[in-house]
């Protein structure tokens, strides 16, 4: 059964589950961290932020 939890809330709980934060990702994707955290936390939702999160989940397979 697919998994009702958004894919913010997926790459959010991955990072808490390996002690890793959104500057990290910040640094492997070369954004800010002002826009890794705006696309987390879901303050700017367009298309761009919604490919990032779709990278995130594809390349580390969550």
């Amino acid at each position: 059964m697919p998994s009702t939890i958004s894919g913010r809330e997926l790459v959010i709980k991955f990072l808490k589950d390996n002690g890793m934060k959104s500057t990290d990702l910040a640094k492997m994707y070369g954004m800010t961290k002002q826009e890794v955290s705006d696309y987390l936390s879901g303050r700017k939702s367009n298309r761009a932020g919604n490919q990032f999160i779709l990278k995130v989940i594809h390349d580390f397979k969550i």
